[in-house]
């Protein structure tokens, strides 16, 4: 619960930004397509009252001519239907011709129009909102005398398409928000997923090695205070001291098991790049295990050695090869075969530690390499006494990690009750080894 709230809070934070940054984006979005939008609009509402000035000044023009006389031009103003325009035609004075009245701003507009040429303008309805917005046009009539027309349009047409427009974008934007606030939440969730995983397995990895560690502490402390109780003789105190010898040793194994492990996570190990043998390196395992296998009883056996050169640090690629031997010998019964072999594959340098053990569940097979996997119970009898490995279950995570270091894998077969074949492939090129110290 103590992990779960902060990640369900992390979701929560990340999701909360995605929206308020979306919301960012679509209001700038909305915003400058309003203003654009309105500016076009506006420009198209101007551009039509031009048109009807223009539209009045021909019908005026003709009407002129064909009556022959100023006084009949007034029924140009009739003969036009500009829809939801008003339209005026004033003398240079700013006097109404048709129709008879005109309101001040009107006959104001008309009179600058009349020494300007033209003239755009908008009326205050008093309560700080332009609602009216007019053209007007100077031109000349035929008999030489000087009229405006003026042409009235009211801007609540503008405010309706305004709030369609608003309307239909906050629709689509209140829509693209809901859509993406799931979409969010979905890939947050995705993307913190991979940190629950690490947190879990951080917490499983904690827990383990306090149990790991618990149990060889307890042995001791038990032997210690049993040691202590009274006195015994030197052949008891000498068991006693034997114990806590090995308990000792297991401890240590561990911790540095897990010092490697640790160290590895941060990148913090320098590797060591030199050029060497395989072989070379799995004989020198091999006489160093082969004691462990005859005192439990199992034969190890030395198969086909080819020459295999590699670029790797000598001391891990050791610990990797006695790693699989001792897991090998671990897990194969007294009067069983440890095979082990090189080989120089298609440019890589294999080894195959081969044994007739036990063998692991197919079931099992895919978290052999998680830290503190051990499987079935039948898998983690001890053999400390024959100087096998802790049983921690920590063996072939470092191993994997140490083929990974030098650009190698680690591949395991098995088969429950027949045996187990682990492949480490190298390869035999020098290879440049990330975050390796480079010695010479």
């Amino acid at each position: 619960m103590t992990t779960i709230r902060p990640l369900k809070q992390l979701r929560l934070r990340l999701t909360a930004w995605y929206l308020l940054t979306l919301c960012g984006i679509v209001l700038l979005l909305g915003g400058g397509l309003f203003v654009a939008i309105r500016r076009q609009y506006a420009r198209q509402l101007d551009r039509s009252l031009h048109e009807a000035t223009l539209e009045l000044e021909r019908a005026a023009r003709i009407r002129e001519q064909e009556v022959g006389t100023g006084a009949k031009v007034v029924d140009a103003v009739d003969e036009l239907h500009v829809p939801d325009r008003t339209l005026y035609l004033l003398d240079s004075t700013g006097v109404p011709i048709k129709p008879g009245s005109a309101d001040t701003w009107i006959r104001s507009a008309a009179r600058v129009a009349a020494v300007e040429g033209s003239v755009d303008r908008e009326r205050d309805s008093g309560h700080g909102e332009e609602t009216l917005r007019l053209h007007a046009e100077r031109f000349r009539l035929p008999s030489g005398a000087t009229v405006v027309a003026v042409a009235v349009a009211d801007k609540i047409e503008l405010e309706d398409r305004y709030a369609s427009l608003i309307a239909a974008f906050g629709a689509a934007a209140a829509v693209a928000i809901v859509l993406v606030a799931g979409g969010g939440w979905l890939l947050v969730r995705q993307s913190t997923a991979p940190i629950e995983r690490s947190m879990a397995q951080m917490r499983r990895f904690m827990a383990d090695a306090a149990h790991e560690l618990r149990t060889p502490l307890t042995v001791l402390r038990a032997q210690a205070e049993v040691a202590l109780q009274q006195s015994r003789s030197t052949p008891e105190y000498i068991r006693t001291l034997n114990t806590i010898d090995a308990e000792s040793q297991r401890l240590a194994r561990i911790v540095e098991d897990l010092l490697t492990l640790a160290r590895a996570d941060a990148g913090e190990r320098p590797i060591e790049r030199q050029r060497l043998f395989l072989d070379d390196v799995a004989l020198d395992a091999c006489e160093a295990a082969r004691s462990v296998a005859t005192a439990k009883g199992v034969t190890l056996t030395v198969e086909t050695f080819e020459e295999a050169a590699v670029t790797a640090d000598p001391e891990l690629l050791r610990r990797l090869v006695i790693i699989l031997l001792d897991n090998a010998v671990k897990f194969t019964p007294p009067g069983g075969t440890v095979r082990v072999g090189v080989t120089s594959e298609r440019g890589e340098a294999v080894l195959r530690v081969t044994d007739t053990g036990i063998g692991i569940p197919a079931d099992q097979l895919p978290h052999v390499f998680e830290r503190f996997y051990r499987g079935d119970p039948a898998r983690v009898r001890s053999d400390e006494g024959h100087g096998g490995p802790s049983g921690a279950g920590l063996g072939l995570s470092i191993a994997a990690w140490i083929a990974s270091a030098h650009q190698g894998r680690v591949l395991i077969a098995s088969e429950a009750g027949k045996g187990t074949t682990v492949t480490a492939r190298f390869t035999t090129e020098s290879v440049s080894l990330p975050g390796a110290e480079s010695s010479s």
